[in-house]
């Protein structure tokens, strides 16, 4: 693994001032639905189709949000910056999992729209500069060594190939680092957790908690873990009260085990912390739609999702 991208990140991310706007929005997106169960093409969130056989770049995808931004970095240094570099892999219920909504999720999840706002977000709030584009990448692809870091979504349901498992193992063995978001429930930790044990079977995954460095490292984020949960905005309840031990976060049952928030690590040989997986918390909604609805971006995007996410960014860069 290159070190010029932990290296450039080390001296480059520092905290900028300013407040995050958002446009007061409304949008309600369309349930996806499987285009061609056996071939390349997909529905996205919005209805739009992706060619999972030839899609490179988030830009070329069309929002199905209220857009995204666009940017440009100096001429000559077009190389020198992050890239959000987001996974792609295929998903499929195995026996004794449910076969219900949750599967017919997958990597493609607030994509492209979290990718490119976060992309922005990182490049406005701190001082380094981030790839306009963001990716989508193999894991069977060699290019996977290009990028310091690689992020998953809706793994609960993932199938790695046998490939794509040792090439993860070899990615995350020389220096790479992983972060995994937005999937629910015991049942898709299991899945995940599965497919995580091929990759690194000699690991466990330890608990973090607020009081670990990575909460601290940039913005100084305050427990308890049960306020940094995120809603999926589509089934968030705005009347939620958390004086209330009746009330709910979300207006829907996301499975057994769903109610409570983790961030779980591997650690390699030397405690360094490899991976990182986010279960129960949606927090690329709060990338993907910040421009939709005021209250949810005031109180998901701008309080915990960015900055959540830009700490996670800094600590794997550079521990």
């Amino acid at each position: 693994m290159d070190s010029r991208g932990r290296v450039f990140l080390w001296g480059a991310l520092a905290v900028a001032s300013g407040a995050l706007n958002a446009a007061d929005q409304t949008h309600q997106p369309r349930r996806s639905r499987d285009l061609d169960e056996s071939g390349s093409l997909i529905s996205t969130e919005g209805g739009g189709v992706i060619d999972e056989g030839t899609v490179r770049t988030a830009r070329e995808t069309a929002s199905h949000s209220t857009g995204t931004p666009n940017w440009a970095n100096p001429p000559g240094f077009e190389k020198d910056v992050f890239t959000f570099a987001r996974v792609l892999f295929k998903s499929g219920a195995t026996a004794g999992m449910r076969n219900g909504f949750g599967r017919r999720l997958g990597w493609w999840v607030d994509y492209p729209d979290a990718d490119l706002n976060f992309s922005y977000r990182l490049q406005q709030m701190t001082s380094i500069k981030v790839d306009p584009d963001a990716r989508v990448v193999r894991l069977a692809d060699p290019e996977i060594f290009d990028f310091p870091l690689l992020y998953m979504e809706h793994t609960g349901y993932m199938q790695l190939r046998a490939p794509e498992v040792e090439a993860l193992r070899k990615y995350l063995q020389t220096g790479g680092a992983l972060l995994v978001n937005d999937f629910w429930s015991t049942e898709e930790w299991v899945g995940f957790a599965a497919q995580m044990k091929r990759v690194l079977p000699e690991k466990e995954w330890v608990e973090l908690d607020v009081d670990h460095p990575l909460f601290h490292c940039i913005f100084d984020i305050r427990g308890p873990m049960k306020s940094l949960q995120v809603p999926t905005i589509q089934f968030w309840n705005p009347a939620y009260n958390p004086r209330d031990p009746e009330s709910r976060l979300q207006r829907m049952y996301r499975g057994e085990g769903s109610e409570d928030m983790h961030i779980r690590a591997l650690l390699d040989d030397k405690q360094r912390v490899i991976v990182i997986a986010i279960h129960n918390s949606d927090i690329s909604d709060g990338w993907e739609r910040e421009g939709e609805d005021s209250q949810y971006f005031q109180q998901f995007s701008e309080k915990i999702s960015y900055p959540l996410g830009i700490n996670m960014i800094f600590y794997l860069m550079t521990h």
